[in-house]
């Protein structure tokens, strides 16, 4: 029986993750037998190799591999690719077809995305796992053959099953034995060896010099979530060694070519993404920065009204500290708010003497003078723009960090990746 390490260097698997390492054991002690076996995991963490090694180390070696694609298959049809057919069975049925299942006869099959197989398909399917026996498409004669099947998928089997998607009995049949494949962003210690190795692979390829990582760039590497998982990070390395002059790779050009959202944050695997009307992070912000932009309207509203109908000297002292909170960040605010009755009552600035009242005889002009103040400040209010305010938070946040990007960005409540992006569109 061949070590571990040695089928690794054989298939090319690269990794040293524990449950990577008990997924190659599994696979090589159930090799000799003829037990089904269900590979599991998610899509892209390289499930194709398992089947691969039972086959090369078992009595059928020799036989032929077919290795099916069932989620590429149109329904319409595959029974006719996995059974075979009979001339005349249907339109297009211009003669006799043998299926899969008579052509690997003495071999393996690796049915991948298995759970997309219909249930007319599953039931044709558990018939062979049982006794060996099919019938083609259009005939009535029983026919046998002797495979070993070896199927893989990354959908929740239970979920289907509960959904009636898929056969309770044709999934125990299938997982005699299952095996299991970690995503890549649980093999943390393995992402940079596959980037090394990929990597090395391109340069070969392009005639280019081989791509190095910087320390940081490493730990980018490390934190990304990496959704596509193995076949994802092939991708970025083949991007970044064709596309980089420079070879020497930093964070921020790595970041680059990682799509947004992919941070290493918990998350519950293949549960049901809940609809949202912020899909990221930006449309986050421009929610709290529009309901901030409220609460300051309302807030003026409620002072200004205090203040022209009430005792103003007695309604400044009384909301000192909210008045300042509202008006005094701004300076055009400021000075709106100097005009008022009363004058200023913060930032130490001396009063104003109020002018002297003259009673006006008819309460409409004094009603248009009223709204006319008000107006003019909602309408004053209404000119801020967001991109100043984001602007603003951001460097507040940095000079808090002391131009510490990644504790700024933990204190803004967005990605890094996401800041970096802020700071070269803003040139800050």
């Amino acid at each position: 029986m061949e070590s571990v390490q040695a089928i690794k260097q054989r298939f090319e698997i690269i990794g040293n993750d524990p449950r990577l390492n008990r997924a190659i054991e599994k696979a090589i002690q159930v090799a000799p037998t003829d037990i089904s076996v269900l590979v599991t995991g998610e899509s892209g963490v390289g499930k194709e190799s398992i089947p691969k090694i039972i086959h090369a180390l078992s009595h059928r070696k020799h036989g032929k591999y077919i290795a099916v694609n069932c989620g590429a298959i149109p329904e319409g049809t595959i029974d006719s690719e996995l059974f075979g057919h009979e001339k005349g069975a249907f339109t297009g049925a211009t003669g006799a077809r043998e299926g899969y299942f008579e052509v690997a006869d003495g071999g393996t099959i690796f049915l991948d995305e298995v759970g997309e197989l219909p249930l007319t398909t599953q039931v044709r399917l558990l018939r062979v796992l049982e006794n060996g026996e099919f019938i083609k498409v259009g005939s009535s004669q029983t026919q046998k053959t002797n495979v070993r099947i070896v199927a893989a998928t990354n959908v929740q089997m239970f979920d289907a099953i509960e959904k009636g998607k898929f056969r309770e009995d044709l999934y125990y049949r299938l997982s005699t034995v299952e095996i299991t494949l970690p995503p890549l962003r649980d093999r943390k210690e393995d992402i940079h060896l596959l980037f090394r190795k990929f990597s090395s692979d391109f340069a070969h390829k392009y005639k280019m010099p081989p791509i190095k990582l910087e320390d940081d760039a490493v730990q980018v590497l490390q934190r990304y979530r990496w959704g596509g998982n193995i076949r994802q990070l092939r991708n970025v390395a083949e991007q970044v060694s064709v596309l980089e002059t420079d070879r020497n790779i930093s964070a921020f050009t790595l970041n680059s070519y990682l799509p947004e959202g992919g941070s290493n944050l918990p998350a519950v695997v293949g549960a049901k993404k809940q609809d949202s009307d912020f899909s990221n992070e930006r449309e986050i912000l421009y929610k709290i920065l529009f309901d901030m932009r409220g609460d300051i309207n309302d807030l003026k509203k409620l002072t200004m009204e205090l203040m022209q109908n009430g005792n103003s000297s007695k309604v400044q002292e009384t909301n000192k500290g909210l008045i300042q909170r509202i008006y005094g960040g701004q300076e055009e605010n400021r000075r709106e708010y100097e005009q008022l009755p009363g004058g200023p009552v913060y930032n130490n600035a001396p009063a104003r003497h109020a002018e002297p009242v003259v009673e006006h005889h008819h309460e409409e002009e004094e009603d248009d003078e009223n709204n006319y103040l008000y107006t003019e400040a909602v309408e004053e209010e209404e000119t801020l723009r967001l991109d100043e305010k984001e602007i603003e938070l951001i460097k507040k946040a940095l000079e808090r960090n002391k131009g510490k990007r990644k504790a700024a960005a933990d204190e803004l409540g967005i990605s890094e990746r996401t800041l970096y992006r802020k700071i070269k569109q803003y040139n800050l």
